[in-house]
């Protein structure tokens, strides 16, 4: 079998059904095993708009996203958009296009070290040199870039070697893989310092809307009486309307939430990655008990100095919590009254509503949100560009399921919501989309409105002008 309709094969065995990208040359052999594959082809306008569209539809469906794009300047322009999806924790792959491995040892025509240039923001990139390889890459580029903590992996296919035969093709075929689960000595240390808790706060982040960790964490705040805040990529864990969802913490200033961080004695983190909302901006004194739930281990930060430790399935983690709980402290929980913890949840909720009639124009932030959240239904999904309006879905916008508002606050990138917006209609075409921009984010990758045309998208775009770099000015 040809090494490029190998390489296709292999992809439609990982159930792939889209690709986003812009081809070249040196991609020719490819595109051409493509013509006979259920697998489409998304022709894009701009790989960087590409690659967010599979970050979009990776973040959304926990399938990779699969991007493309050839040589040279065509993975250059992918860069932004692959290091936005890892830093996001999207699954993301990403098959580049190279020149004959013929003249890769010379300065040769758009000839550069790209899998050099990208493994410092990719989870694994390699280049394939001899077709009977590619089945085994394939299947260790989508397992590495699907398992937690998900992100980007790189394969590289140079054209003389998509035109070489594979002497003996075999598929890997896709095999579920299970997390491991918490350690049980790390689960009794967890429970005991929130039973031990006096004023605990549960800080909920990118993890926690991920591997059905929500549904788990919802249980386990009814259980105890805790109040959850979230981050803004870990919006929904907990819905808008439960009592003890304490909305959103992120915004560099001082607000109403972060009074509940800086008065806890404990802070259970769940999920939380340090790169969404560094510790130092809510964890001042350093004398908080830090409980860290979480795929990996945590970070090291002088603000972040965890007590106990679970690093595990995050879903599984918090369910030996609620167990344990159950069998050993059932009497006596909750272990906190929700009833009397609401006014800073009122305090929140009558900010959010303070704008809702107002009629003045040009129309306020927080009126445009107000109206944007009555319109859409709680499984629609809305998606944020980066700037000064940001800050307000940060705050504003809040939710009823998780992954129903996909913000860019790892990487921080411009331009992330329209072409993440379109990953995702594609992802779910019959879910309402929003994508909501400023007017430099937007311009950013305004040229694949024709690539939303084209497939006739239904996505409506907001885009809130001022006319200038807002947040910088």
């Amino acid at each position: 079998m040809k090494a490029s309709d190998l390489f296709v094969r292999c992809l439609e065995a990982e159930g792939v059904e889209k690709i986003f990208g812009v081809p070249g040359e040196e991609n020719a052999d490819f595109m051409i095993s493509l013509i006979d594959s259920p697998i489409e082809f998304v022709l894009c306008r701009h790989e960087q708009a590409a690659a967010f569209m599979a970050d979009g539809y990776g973040r959304l469906t926990g399938k990779a996203g699969v991007c493309l794009s050839t040589l040279g300047p065509g993975v250059t322009n992918l860069v932004t958009g692959l290091a936005d999806a890892n830093m996001d924790r999207a699954p993301t792959v990403a098959i580049i296009g190279q020149a004959s491995t013929s003249r890769l040892h010379k300065e040769s025509h758009q000839n550069m070290d790209s899998i050099r240039m990208l493994r410092p923001i990719s989870k694994w990139a390699h280049s394939i040199y001899k077709p009977d390889t590619i089945p085994e890459m394939v299947r260790k580029a989508f397992k590495i870039a699907e398992q937690e903590k998900p992100g980007v992996t790189v394969l590289e296919l140079p054209e003389d070697i998509a035109k070489k035969e594979a002497e003996s093709p075999t598929l890997i075929e896709p095999r579920k893989t299970r997390r491991a689960a918490a350690d049980h000595k790390a689960v009794k240390a967890a429970v005991d310092a929130i039973m031990n808790a006096k004023n605990p706060i549960i800080l909920s982040g990118n993890g926690a809307i991920r591997k059905r960790a929500s549904n788990q964490l919802r249980r386990m705040a009814e259980k105890t009486g805790i109040r959850v805040v979230n981050t803004f990529m870990g919006k929904g864990a907990v819905s808008r309307s439960d009592p003890h969802c304490l909305y959103t913490i992120g915004l560099q200033g001082q607000d109403h939430v972060n009074a509940a961080l800086y008065e806890a004695d404990v802070v259970v983190a769940i999920g939380y990655d340090l790169v969404e909302y560094a510790p130092k901006l809510w964890n001042k004194q350093t004398k908080k008990t830090i409980v860290h739930i979480d795929f990996w281990a945590a970070e090291i930060d002088e603000d972040y100095i965890v007590d106990v430790e679970v690093v595990s399935d995050v879903a599984d983690a918090l369910w030996q919590i609620n167990e344990l709980l159950d069998a050993e402290y059932k009497d006596k929980l909750p272990l906190f009254k929700i009833e009397d913890h609401q006014t800073l949840r009122k305090t929140i909720t009558d900010d959010f509503e303070m704008e809702k009639d107002d009629k003045t124009f040009p129309m306020k932030p927080q009126k445009v949100l107000w109206d944007i959240r009555e319109a859409l239904e709680p499984s629609d999904i809305l998606l944020s560009d980066v700037g000064a309006h940001k800050m307000w879905i940060a705050r504003y916008y809040q939710c009823d399921e998780p992954n129903t508002c996909l913000i860019s606050n790892g990487f921080c990138t411009m331009g992330f919501a329209f072409p993440a917006g379109m990953g995702a209609k594609f992802a779910f075409p019959d879910t309402r989309v929003v994508a909501v921009c400023g007017d430099a984010g937007f311009l950013m990758n305004v040229q694949d409105i024709e690539t939303a045309v084209r497939h006739k998208l239904n996505i409506v775009t907001v885009i809130l002008m001022d006319g200038e770099y807002g947040l910088i000015k």
